[in-house]
This record gives C-alpha cells, sequence and structure tokens, in this order.
C-alpha cells in the first residue's frame, strides 16, 4: 500500500470517517488480490447510489486500471467500509457490478459534478474509467 492510502486511512479511522480533502464520501474497499488472494485495502471515493454506492477506478488518471478494479473483477463479493453522514464508519458486505454503457457515461457525470479532480484525470488518458456498483449482498 502506499504512503498516500495509509495516511488517507490513517485519517479515515482516527476521525471516524472524516478525512481531509474528501469529507465523508470515501468508500473502504477491502478486496481480495486477483493473484495473490491477499487482503488489500484502497480508499477511493464513493457516491450513494440507491442502497449501494458507485464507485469510479480512475488511478489518478493513468493509463491503466488501478488494482483494485482487477481485483473486484476477479472477487466481487468484498467488504466496504463507509462514513455515516454524522460521525462514525459503518462495515457492510457488498458485490460489485461492473457497470456498462450507456448507463457507465450517465454515472460519470456525477463524479464530474462532485470533485473537479475528475475531470483533471480524463485530461490525462484515453480510457474510460470503469465504474462500479456496490449493492448490498
Amino acid at each position: 500500500m502506499s504512503n498516500w492510502n495509509d495516511t488517507v486511512l490513517q485519517q479515515f479511522h482516527d476521525n471516524g470517517g472524516f478525512v481531509e480533502r474528501f469529507g465523508r464520501r470515501l468508500v473502504v474497499l477491502h478486496t481480495i488480490g486477483a493473484r495473490s488472494g491477499a487482503p488489500r485495502e484502497n480508499p477511493v471515493m464513493g457516491l450513494p447510489e440507491g442502497d449501494g454506492w458507485i464507485v469510479a477506478a480512475t488511478f489518478a488518471g493513468q493509463p491503466v486500471d488501478p488494482a483494485w478494479a482487477h481485483n473486484l473483477r476477479a472477487h466481487p463479493d468484498i467488504d466496504v467500509e463507509v462514513a455515516l453522514p454524522d460521525a462514525g464508519i459503518e462495515k457492510h458486505a457488498v458485490h460489485a457490478t461492473e457497470v456498462a454503457e450507456p448507463e457507465r457515461s450517465e454515472l460519470w457525470k456525477r463524479f464530474l459534478a462532485a470533485s473537479p479532480g475528475f475531470a483533471s484525470y480524463e485530461e490525462k488518458t484515453d480510457r474510460a474509467f470503469p465504474i462500479f456498483h456496490l449493492t448490498p449482498r
């Protein structure tokens, strides 16, 4: 795990789900390595969608998908930690489904509206960022 992820995870847990720069919009993915089978934790911005959340595999605009996207494709049944609206963290068992077009493009607009950083990621690459819908299981 990167130092950035470590710092964000520490803030998330120390502050009851609140992280500077993200507020209470982080989802911590507890994935299983696609090849290694090892447990992984990745903090990502999550937006509420129905009774679950959507997450975008932007990898900050890198030309390839982040490892966690491959992990979700290989092992879609995971746990997530989410910040409660006022304070605290809840853990949920979810199933991850990769969203196909045209719904993916519509959901991507929600990420662009949520944070200007997502537009800068688009400028760095030609790839369409995968979006996963995390629904309770």
